[in-house]
């Protein structure tokens, strides 16, 4: 028989929870998850888990915060919490801005920076250095700043159980100025290695970045929204992209005169991080699983989410920790020897290594041959590659508005797929440049497709992935997996397409339309869809290909907890008061 509803007093209502303050909680009332206070069961149990329960009984709505609500936004057709935007923003800012701006931002000033090798060879040895020491030295500085990603990516695991996810962030912003400061300083002390040591601090700097902050985003984030606030993670990349064509344009830094300052810019975004990222919470199942710090959760989520009330994610933390083996992080040996999380292991480093391997970086060595042919002038050129910036962050913010709508699964299958069939198209197009004038105009487009259909998808969602499919204890190791396999793929590419390109001309881009296509399968096939799942459902969802059994009893009666009767007796589903995230 349910219990009559109770009235309820103000002194309650101001405390956040629906329990009154003058009865003593019954000991028979159930218990939802947050810990007692008490071993014994009796009568000092939790106020958080009764006041849930008695939600459950009397269908009372949560009180939410007004000062919350004051500050929010809307984001992706929802709601969003001024908090957590100023998280997903500034987070990005001072990370995946950065690994964009590093993409492009050598491009510009290449000629100027090879020149000041040989000036610096000339006042060092008294001769001009070789053509092949030249390339040499602009090979590593290229190449190195992948070298230290992957040695980012390999750390990273280390540092956010050392700091947690918001203070591996802030330690990061420390790289950014120190490398900022090596580059932009170089050329001041004669000094090439400055700029080659700059580069690879920059790298580690972008390993880390592309770990931490994607778990961050992923575990501050409603669920309902989870996608959207990760993307914010592409849309940075791009950003950053973009912003690296236009400043290094010859009216802003492009000049030789002013190319250092390309590079005292990186410190400009990590100032802002450090500024504002410090006032921001942390991750709530960071400080609730890993630091025990149960207050400190409650509040994390209470500023992320806008509300007083958070009694249900908590509860929702606290399932996901039983339903765990053990809450101690895993290693990377561990994650490999797992079975629970094999195919979860195998559809990351797929999925990661498509992310690299599916021809992007490549389409970079056409694009000014193609638009030479068209008939366009060198000294137009920086101009018209704008829009490859552009259409990237169009289609980034695009793929951000519609992830929660169309789902992960659909968008990654939907520009893999898109991108094998315009990798097609401009294998076509680029046979015949030759004996068609405007067959240049057509291979433009295609690649303009193809940078549009990897940022609709493949270009954000794989690290959103790498959070989604994994619980907490097993997330870092899966991120140090994911970015060695990134940044190995990165290299790879750097290294072996010109060979290819060699041996193959127009044809090169077969490869990746078979890297493209074969990834579409694997992901038809084996991934499930985990827009708006918990985490612990997304488990479940491999559980049958991994081949683990069902759940234990006592995950039953988790379910069975999860029901309450209604004012009949019957069985009812209390979906309406489910948690957000």
């Amino acid at each position: 028989m349910s219990p009559r509803p109770l009235p309820v007093t103000c002194s309650a209502l101001n405390s956040g929870h629906l329990w009154p303050s003058n009865e003593l909680v019954p000991e028979k009332a159930p218990v939802f998850g947050a810990r007692s206070l008490s071993s014994g069961g009796g009568k000092t149990k939790n106020r958080r888990q009764v006041g849930h329960w008695l939600r459950l009984q009397t269908g009372s709505t949560p009180v939410e915060s007004p000062q919350a609500a004051q500050f929010d936004l809307k984001w992706a057709g929802t709601t969003v919490t001024g908090c957590l935007f100023s998280a997903a923003f500034f987070g990005a800012l001072g990370s995946s801005f950065l690994y964009g701006y590093n993409l492009s931002v050598v491009n510009a000033p290449a000629v100027y920076i090879k020149a000041f090798y040989n000036k610096t060879w000339m006042e060092r040895y008294g001769e001009h250095i070789p053509a092949e020491t030249v390339t040499l030295l602009w090979s590593i500085t290229v190449s190195i700043f992948s070298i230290g990603g992957l040695i980012g990516a390999l750390s990273v695991s280390f540092i956010i159980k050392a700091l947690g996810r918001k203070g591996t962030l802030l330690l990061n912003n420390g790289f950014a100025v120190i490398a900022a400061l090596l580059l932009s300083l170089g050329e001041k002390s004669r000094s090439f290695e400055m700029l080659i040591i700059g580069r690879l601090i920059m790298g580690v700097d972008s390993g880390i970045a592309l770990s931490a902050l994607p778990m961050y985003l992923g575990e501050i984030s409603p669920r309902h929204i989870r996608g959207s606030i990760g993307q914010f993670n592409s849309i940075l990349i791009c950003l950053g992209v973009f912003a690296g064509q236009v400043l290094g344009l010859p009216e802003l830094l492009g000049q030789e005169s002013r190319w250092n300052f390309l590079f005292s810019f990186l410190a400009l975004p990590a100032v802002l991080q450090l500024c504002v990222l410090p006032f921001l919470p942390e991750s709530p199942r960071y400080l609730l699983m890993e630091k025990r710090d149960e207050a400190g959760a409650e509040k994390a989520f209470q500023r992320f989410l806008g509300k007083k009330d958070v009694s249900q994610e908590l509860e929702e933390v606290h399932a996901e920790a039983r339903a765990q083996d053990n809450l101690h992080i895993v290693s990377v040996l561990q994650l490999l020897k797992n079975p629970a999380v094999r195919w979860q292991l195998i559809t990351i480093i797929v999925t990661m290594a498509c992310y690299q391997l599916c021809g992007l970086n490549a389409i970079w060595y056409y694009t000014n041959g193609i638009l030479r042919e068209a008939g366009f002038a060198n000294n137009l050129l920086p101009y018209i590659t704008l829009s490859t910036g552009a259409i990237e962050t169009l289609a980034a913010i695009t793929s951000g508005l519609v992830i929660e709508r169309i789902g992960r699964k659909p968008l990654l299958i939907f520009g893999f797929s898109s991108m094998a069939v315009f990798f097609s198209l401009l294998t076509v197009f680029l046979n015949f440049q030759d004996s068609v004038s405007w067959m240049p105009y057509l291979s433009y487009i295609c690649i303009l497709a193809v940078i549009a259909s990897f940022c609709s998808g493949p270009g954000g969602i794989p690290f959103i992935l790498t959070g989604e499919l994994f619980e907490q204890s097993y997330r870092p190791a899966a991120f140090m997996i994911a970015g060695t396999v990134n940044w190995l793929s990165n290299f790879t590419v750097g290294l072996l397409f010109p060979f290819i390109q060699e041996l193959l001309q127009a044809f090169a881009f077969l490869v990746f339309v078979g890297v493209c296509t074969l990834g579409s399968i694997y992901l038809y096939v084996v991934l499930p869809e985990t827009k708006n799942k918990t985490f612990m459902d997304i488990s479940q969802s491999f559980a049958k290909i991994n081949k683990m059994p069902n759940p234990s009893l006592g995950q039953e009666m988790e379910l069975v907890l999860s029901i309450k009767p209604d004012t009949n007796g019957k069985a009812q589903d209390v979906t309406k008061t489910e948690s957000s995230f």
